[in-house]
């Protein structure tokens, strides 16, 4: 696979698509927390992987690594682009509130309140706090494969995974607002006691 695509294969290029592109999406998801940005980010993706497919080496294994460090990098631009933008609305007069009430909408509010509290919390994070967590916690990638991804050591991944994951239990306590049904999950800490998968060998 790394050779049709390091020679520019679109069949090949096609398969990796179908293969990975949900994987890429939701892991753009997480690190945005925007269902829109992420569709841009998982297209931008795929075709910045187009563009240099060159640089592909030939030996390896999945390429999933790969992918999903671009879209790290992609996530994270859309992120200083959410920031400014928010720096501007801040200075801007808010349009007086308005609620929702369909039920057809309830559901998707619910989604919404939990996903930023975990951006939330987050966005308190440090940017190599936040990649290593959503690459081998979140989209399963494996500590080798992750150090791929983000072009560190094995050993940096470790440790930077460790502590990420204490220091996100710890501040989406804080961050949580309270549950609107019985039996809600009262935290979104949980998310950083999933286990990373274990290193292959």
């Amino acid at each position: 696979m790394r050779r049709r695509v390091r020679g520019g294969d679109r069949e090949a290029f096609a398969q990796l698509y179908e293969e990975f592109a949900d994987v890429v999406y939701n892991h753009a998801l997480r690190m945005t927390g925007d269902w829109s940005a992420a569709e841009d980010i998982m297209s931008e993706t795929f075709l910045a992987a187009w563009r240099n497919r060159g640089k592909v080496r030939e030996d390896g294994g999945t390429l999933l690594p790969w992918l999903l460090g671009i879209a790290t990098h992609k996530a994270d631009n859309v992120r200083r682009s959410v920031r400014r933008r928010q720096l501007f609305l801040a200075r801007q007069p808010r349009p007086a509130p308005m609620e929702d009430f369909a039920p057809q909408a309830v559901g998707r509010i619910d989604d919404v309140r939990r996903l930023r509290a975990v951006q939330a919390s987050l966005g308190r994070l440090r940017r190599h706090e936040r990649e290593v967590l959503a690459l081998c916690v979140w989209s399963g990638l494996d500590y080798r494969q992750t150090a791929e991804a983000l072009g560190v050591s094995v050993g940096t991944v470790r440790s930077r995974l460790s502590r990420t994951r204490k220091k996100l239990a710890r501040l989406t306590e804080e961050n949580m607002e309270p549950p609107t049904a019985r039996g809600e999950m009262t935290s979104a800490a949980a998310i950083a006691a999933v286990p990373a998968r274990k290193e292959l060998t």
